[in-house]
């Protein structure tokens, strides 16, 4: 196996492309003459984000850009180019890069971008990935984006909690032996995928263009749901009710977090990290959604400003939802 003492960095690059389909670029580009552009942004270090003594390399480049293509999908941006910049450590060689790099390109085809750039630099303190993406949406679907109202459904693609979870089993098996570390993983195998390998659908923009649904406001929960409630109520003007009973829990989430010592609601509101869109949708395509979108759930509502951000519980009882400072 070649090593980057062999290749060099250009040479490296020149290999990693090689079969990727892709062509070399340093400065991509594109012309939005028929819509508008916008672009996302991640930036992922080890140690803070991810443990390489788990995390395999290539799950790690794929995550890096589900991260930046979801921030484009919750605005209705269809992704055009790539841009990854990798700091590479001294107990890094290529083969290691060349993982990351086989995610990075398998998400970048099944995500729909049409050039990659790649850029690859030192780094003293670790592995660190920065991905930079840009996408397109039409003038016509912007236009078409309805003013969010009291009563818009607040809908979420997938589970949450549930890569919390599987982080906090991965961390802890470190110090279970491998029969035990075997055990624990196979067990809970949503969870930990949750966590390792978050996927996106890859055709949610052509499904609301053929349902004929635009959302009046979109994110992309990366952080906390917590705090996604909290910036749609400042960003909206409006407030939000959701309702406990109605927040989708993956298999085994309940059992993990009686395992972990973990409260699975407070998993699920402050856990971050679980990589899915929320959209809020006209109360009048609720039937239409509903049909159409079977895989997301209905979690709350829109609300009249003065009801603030609340959780619902079973029995009625509203609580206030504040956001999560988490400098």
């Amino acid at each position: 196996m070649e090593s980057f003492k062999e290749l060099g960095t250009a040479g490296a690059i020149r290999k990693l492309y090689e079969g990727t389909g892709y062509n070399i670029c340093v400065n991509p580009y594109f012309e939005c003459g028929k819509g508008f552009c916008t672009t996302a942004s991640c930036l992922m270090l080890e140690g803070a984000d991810f443990d390489l003594t788990f995390f395999p390399f290539q799950h790690l480049g794929y995550k890096a850009v589900v991260k930046v293509t979801g921030e484009l999908f919750s605005v209705l941006a269809s992704p055009r180019i790539l841009k990854v910049v990798l700091g590479v450590s001294s107990k890094l060689d290529y083969p290691q890069v060349e993982q990351i790099w086989r995610g990075v390109v398998t998400a970048a085809k099944e995500y729909g971008y049409r050039d990659v750039a790649l850029e690859l630099v030192p780094s003293l303190t670790g592995l660190s990935i920065s991905v930079s993406a840009s996408g397109e949406d039409t003038k016509e679907t912007a236009a078409a984006r309805p003013i969010a109202k009291s009563m818009d459904l607040i809908c979420i693609s997938n589970n949450v909690g549930a890569a919390f979870l599987g982080e906090q089993i991965l961390q802890r098996g470190k110090d279970l032996n491998e029969k035990d570390r075997t055990a624990k993983l196979e067990k809970y195998r949503q969870l930990i995928g949750a966590y390792l390998h978050p996927e996106l659908s890859s055709n949610i923009l052509k499904a609301l263009s053929e349902a004929e649904i635009v959302p009046s406001f979109g994110y992309f929960c990366k952080d906390s749901l917590k705090n996604t409630i909290a910036g749609l109520c400042s960003q909206s003007g409006l407030g939000a009710k959701i309702y406990v009973d109605k927040l989708p829990f993956a298999g085994g989430s309940i059992d993990a977090a009686k395992e972990l010592g973990i409260d699975p609601l407070q998993a699920a509101l402050k856990g971050g990290d679980d990589c899915c869109l929320l959209f809020t949708i006209p109360i009048g395509c609720h039937e239409r959604f509903r049909h159409d979108f079977q895989g997301w759930d209905v979690i709350g509502h829109l609300a009249k400003p003065e009801v603030g951000a609340v959780l619902v519980s079973p029995d009625g009882l509203e609580h206030a939802i504040s956001p999560i400072n988490s400098i």
